[in-house]
């Protein structure tokens, strides 16, 4: 019990406890009240349900399904993305590096010698011998000599740097790779198609399974019912005299040998229900209340060619494996295009500090960083594995190994699906008739039963000879379902078979 109804049951409690005159009385009334709440909660709910709305639930709770359905999602996102190997491969790193020892080096250059240094020079003044030369405050700043020097300095002892990368490499098996992908996604596709078309089939054989137990569940309490009103007319009898008391034993034993076979078909029922609700994605303990199931068993024209035709053509598992073949194709289409030449595309730039990172500043000039990088294009070819006997050649002969057996495979399903199509039109003639040939043996155990049982009743005939004429009825009618349900099994195969939508066959057989 919820706890809104639990509450309305204890408010109602408390105030009926109020007043003493009335109490008794109406607790016995509010208890009554909470414990039919109560058995309607625990009691399952009755879903009532035809084979199209069972269909529609399967494909939206199945949870194998919904596996599938994931697989095709993820395959149409790669498919989708597929362009992104042509993004190129950038990698931007950075170091910072102590050195174990403090080491030095050595700086030399040139240094500009200006007029005033000139003429102080041991020449004694200017070239051409002038000496008592004399300058401005201006021409004194200039220079036109330069002179070379070299000193030894301390390096930094840390060093900090940076470097960026980017690459691409362009094959034409790239664009093969793209439409692998794509056949990929749509191999997904059919999949799908598949699992689903195989979910439907399951189920709608399932529903008439269950339908099945269910009327043979009802005849087998037709019989006990049967038994029970024998057992009523073999006690009339005894105490009329007119019988044994070894019949009214015999009566009685014979009621109670059908208890286990209705035993055992409820629980056949039961465990039918559980599989059935979890092939709908429901709970197992739900109970199924499924609309019947009318349809005549008359001859469908159907062409053997024509079938076949769809079934090698339509047949999902035949479309399913014709894909695997186009998928293996384009892989081996894909593994001889990485034996052409590649044209790779690549660019790198360093920096790095040459002053000391912790006591100088890293933007105070640009020629604190040393810099470097190049640009290369460069077009190259796996020599190697042109060779008939390269890891890389092998792999195209594999992959080709591959479609001759799928392709052998895929000849083997179709001469397959020959023999199984023709065998459920074969299969559908043969039930059509023997339904045929059983409505008619229902008809006459039917009359052999009556006038039996009425022949019972007037003392001619015994009770042995009443329960052969009525498990000759029960088996008769037993069979007749048998062959009706069979005959709609066996169309829904065909109809998976040949790749039709379910209920095609079915209709043109209303019709």
């Amino acid at each position: 019990m919820n706890l809104k109804k639990r509450d309305t049951c204890q408010k109602a409690a408390a105030v009926l406890h109020e007043d003493r005159l009335i109490y008794p009385l109406c607790l016995v009334l509010l208890t009554l009240l909470c414990v039919s709440l109560h058995a309607q909660e625990s009691s399952p709910a009755v879903m009532r349900l035809n084979p199209e709305e069972a269909v529609a639930l399967a494909i939206k709770n199945n949870l194998s399904l919904e596996t599938s359905r994931t697989n095709v999602a993820t395959k149409k996102r790669v498919s989708d993305k597929s362009w992104n190997q042509f993004i190129p491969n950038i990698q931007l790193g950075s170091s910072l590096s102590r050195d174990n020892q403090k080491s030095t080096t050595n700086v030399s250059g040139i240094a500009p010698v200006t007029w005033d240094n000139v003429k102080d020079t041991p020449l004694g003044g200017m070239p051409g011998g002038q000496t008592n030369f004399e300058m401005g405050p201006e021409e004194a700043r200039m220079y036109n000599w330069v002179m070379p020097f070299s000193r030894t300095v301390e390096a930094p002892q840390w060093h900090i740097a940076y470097n960026i990368q980017a690459s691409l490499s362009l094959n034409y098996a790239m664009f093969e790779n793209m439409n692998r992908l794509r056949i990929d996604y749509q191999g997904g596709l059919l999949t799908y198609e598949k699992a689903k078309a195989q979910l439907e089939r399951d189920v709608r054989k399932a529903y008439h399974n269950i339908l099945l137990i269910q009327e043979n569940i009802a005849l087998l309490r037709g019989s006990i019912a049967n038994a029970d009103r024998q057992v009523q007319m073999a006690q009339a009898n005894f105490n009329a005299g007119l019988a044994p008391e070894l019949e009214l034993l015999r009566a009685r034993v014979a009621r109670e040998n059908m208890r286990p076979a209705m035993d055992q078909a409820e629980n056949g029922l039961k465990l039918s229900m559980a599989q059935f609700a979890m092939n709908l994605g429901l709970d197992y303990n739900t109970v199924f209340e499924l609309e019947p199931v009318t349809g005549n068993i008359a001859l469908i024209p159907l062409d053997v060619s024509e079938m076949i035709t769809k079934a090698a053509s339509g047949k999902p598992d035949i479309q399913e494996l014709r894909h695997s073949i186009l998928l293996l194709e384009s892989a081996r289409k894909a593994q001889l295009y990485s034996l052409t030449p590649s044209l790779t595309l690549s660019w790198n730039h360093a920096s790095a500090f040459i002053k000391d990172p912790w006591k100088e500043s890293w933007f105070g000039g640009k020629d604190d960083w040393r810099k470097s990088g190049s640009f290369t294009l460069s077009l190259g070819v796996r020599l190697h594995s042109l060779f008939p006997f390269s890891t890389d050649f092998q792999s195209v002969r594999n992959i080709e190994d591959q479609i001759k057996l799928t392709t052998i495979g895929l000849a083997q399903m179709v001469y397959g699906t020959e023999i199984e199509v023709y065998n459920i039109i074969l299969s559908l003639e043969k039930t059509r008739v023997s339904a045929e040939a059983q409505l008619q043996t229902v008809n006459l155990a039917e009359q052999s039963y009556l006038m039996t049982e009425r022949a019972y009743q007037a003392g001619l005939q015994d009770y042995f000879q009443v329960q052969n004429a009525q498990q000759s009825l029960n088996q008769a009618r037993v069979q007749m379902l048998e062959q009706q349900f069979s005959y709609l099994n066996s169309l829904i195969d065909l109809e998976y078979s040949t790749g039709v939508r379910f209920g095609t066959l079915s209709r043109r057989n209303k019709e």
